[in-house]
């Protein structure tokens, strides 16, 4: 049976992912890319506009290629070709524009926000907790050695305000006459 991971997008951005397996995925099948779906299927209001989406492999689906099967296409920009320069194609395998058993991951564009439903906060008014019972006093550790204090570090120089300038060379020493 077919499962699907669908990846939801609103209009404002937020998206959100569901797992659709057996006959909640039933509807899905045999959709093309650009149709339009109920999006009671994953729990919202609207309506699901795919998108896109990969197999198994994540060989993407493509918008322009009929059906539902792997094909080497020679493309030169689009869906499965990044980082193109001037003229160049490129023959990539991808998959046709048609939803199948052998797909995995669907995108989608939901036209309406996505409203999540927040928790329900549970009221405060539970029995206040028993604070646990007295234990006996726990032993004290042995005293341990005391521990070595740190060397106190040369006090740091105050970086001079300017480079001291350069003492021209010395001339070499004469050499003393030998006796």
């Amino acid at each position: 049976m077919a499962n699907f991971k669908i990846t939801i997008s609103d209009t404002k951005g937020k998206s959100i992912t569901k797992e659709l397996k057996d006959n909640d995925a039933g509807p899905l099948l045999g959709l093309l890319i650009g149709q339009e779906t109920d999006a009671s299927l994953v729990g919202l209001e609207g309506k699901i506009k795919i998108t896109g989406g990969s197999d198994k492999s994540g060989i993407p689906m493509r918008a322009d290629l009929l059906g539902t099967a792997r094909k080497r296409v020679l493309i030169s920009k689009g869906v499965g070709l990044q980082d193109t320069k001037k003229g160049l194609r490129k023959r990539k395998l991808l998959r046709g524009n048609t939803i199948s058993e052998e797909i995995y991951q669907i995108n989608g564009k939901l036209n309406a926000e996505i409203k999540l439903e927040e928790p329900k906060k549970e009221e405060t008014a539970e029995a206040p907790k028993e604070k646990p019972k007295a234990e006996a006093p726990k032993e004290k550790p042995k005293a341990e050695a005391p521990k070595e204090k740190p060397k106190a570090e040369a006090p740091k120089e105050k970086p001079k305000a300017e480079a001291p300038k350069e003492k021209p060379k010395a001339e070499a020493p004469k050499e003393k006459p030998k006796a």
